[in-house]
């Protein structure tokens, strides 16, 4: 068997193409979204096991979090975000490890041959899936940058036009130099911006596609005993890759909401008058 890079399609509704991928994340929201209400019905004010335990998790989640952002108030903010990324990738990556994940499908002909295409395939081996998130967590940080410090505040860190304005009018031709590199550096940023999400999507892809291809390889090798290492090794991978993401996005978030050096000082003439 090999693993095509691409999801397969495992049926069509009319224009929509659902894909095996697809299956899995769906299966796997599903599953959230159930729990989610049921364990929302079931809260009591003595808390029980499940209750403990999830206590316990987001209590740690915000431990973490706070490591980060330095604020309780700014880890509660962006618990709701973060803390859904880490447990849709943890359980999605483990959801590939499942019996009949890649093996269990069915038949259709491709490319003229007929070939088994498996009705779920890990999530987080689709590239579209992974982009997906990722631009959700940049634009993200973007709006709540823009809605923490202001609109100009924070397009000012890209496009410095403010800076640049200010150098030209005093005609000396160093502070004009220092706007035009500042102004240049801004530029730079907006293309590390497009670089996170290049980074986000295709560091998940690659490791847990990688994962997917060893495991398969290894599966149509020796069917037992021996994968058993390498299901262990994809289970810290899987927590490792889930942690990697959502505390990037959280160092995003956190960067974005802080305001820029600089753009708090007070006019020398007013500190002045002050004193």
């Amino acid at each position: 068997m090999t693993v095509p890079v691409i999801a397969e399609p495992v049926v069509r509704i009319g224009a929509f193409t659902v894909t095996n991928a697809l299956v899995n994340s769906s299966l796997l929201m599903l599953a959230i979204v159930s729990f989610s209400f049921w364990f929302r019905s079931s809260l009591h004010k003595i808390p029980g096991r499940i209750q403990n335990l999830i206590e316990l998790l987001l209590e740690t989640m915000l431990g973490y979090f706070d490591q980060v952002t330095k604020s309780r108030a700014k880890s509660k903010r962006f618990l709701p975000l973060v803390g859904s990324l880490f447990i849709f990738i943890l359980l999605s990556n483990w959801m590939g490890l499942l019996p009949g994940t890649g093996s269990i499908g069915v038949w259709q002909v491709v490319h003229g041959e007929l070939e088994l295409v498996p009705i779920l395939r890990p999530a987080m081996s689709d590239l579209n899936l992974t982009l997906a998130m990722a631009l959700l967590s940049i634009i993200t940080s973007h709006v709540l940058g823009m809605l923490t410090v202001g609109f100009f505040v924070h397009w000012n860190r890209f496009i410095q036009l403010g800076g640049l304005w200010k150098g030209v009018k005093t005609l000396n031709p160093m502070k004009i130099l220092v706007a035009m590199i500042e102004f240049l550096v801004g530029l730079l940023e907006i293309v590390s911006e497009l670089a996170k999400v290049l980074s986000l999507s295709l560091r998940l892809f690659g490791n847990i596609f990688a994962g997917e291809v060893l495991m398969t390889v290894i599966a149509g090798l020796v069917s037992f005993i021996v994968p058993m290492p390498f299901m262990l090794l994809e289970i810290l991978v899987g927590i490792v890759q889930a942690t990697v993401f959502s505390m990037l996005t959280l160092v995003y978030l956190s960067v974005l909401t802080e305001k820029p050096h600089g753009s708090h000082e007070e006019h020398p003439v007013a500190v002045a008058s002050h004193a």
